[in-house]
């Protein structure tokens, strides 16, 4: 009998972890989704405010992913799957800070805007586009060494993670957000390597499969 009761609460937890990760794939195809707007509303649109909402909802539901990213990975090593969680986390509460503080400004257009200053949250995308960048390649790194998710999503979390580094690189240097260095790889990560790699965790997270 004190068996019996004993597994009750295990498979309790279980359930609930299984829960979770169907709840994280699902955020994580809508980061995906949304991201993909995001590009669709910066290059083709020119929408500020749909660009603002763009990265508010991603940042929002990019933390609820990496909370389950980080529960696996941490079965092959704790401290740095720790590492990428606080990297994650700080990436997306400033793409979502950053996209909020332009929506507020798009919305309600302050009298005076000196528009070559860079946001005091999220100078040139540190946030969103370096630190998330540096989050995604110890994640990628992770998912190689283990066996939580699939190789190839941590050889594409490689590509994409590079690409927002050097976003973030060329944006700060270049600064001109037209020029070709800067537009090449964010148009390259918008509209193909972060959609695909979110909709691939997303897709394995809900399927609960592991390598």
């Amino acid at each position: 009998m004190a068996t019996i009761a004993a597994a009750g609460p295990v498979d309790q937890s279980i359930t609930a972890s299984a829960s979770y990760e169907r709840f994280a794939g699902v955020c994580a195809i809508l980061t995906g989704v949304v991201g993909f707007v995001y590009s669709v509303a910066f290059v083709i649109l020119k929408s500020v405010p749909l660009q603002s909402a763009c990265l508010v909802l991603a940042g929002l539901l990019g933390t609820a992913t990496l909370v389950a990213v980080y529960a696996r990975l941490r079965e092959t090593d704790a401290s740095f799957a720790l590492l990428a969680l606080f990297l994650g986390i700080a990436g997306a509460l400033g793409s979502a800070i950053h996209g909020g503080y332009d929506l507020a400004n798009a919305l309600h257009p302050p009298a005076v805007v000196n528009a070559d200053l860079p946001s005091a949250i999220d100078p040139r995308g540190l946030l969103t586009f370096g630190v998330a960048g540096l989050s995604l390649w110890v994640v990628a790194w992770l998912i190689a060494r283990g066996n939580a998710f699939p190789k190839g999503l941590g050889y594409l979390g490689y590509v994409t993670a590079a690409l927002l580094i050097i976003t973030y690189l060329a944006r700060l240097i270049v600064l001109d957000a037209t020029n070709l260095l800067v537009v090449g790889p964010a148009l390259v990560t918008g509209f193909v390597a972060s959609p695909v790699w979110y909709i691939w965790l997303g897709r394995t997270l809900w399927r609960g499969a592991r390598a």
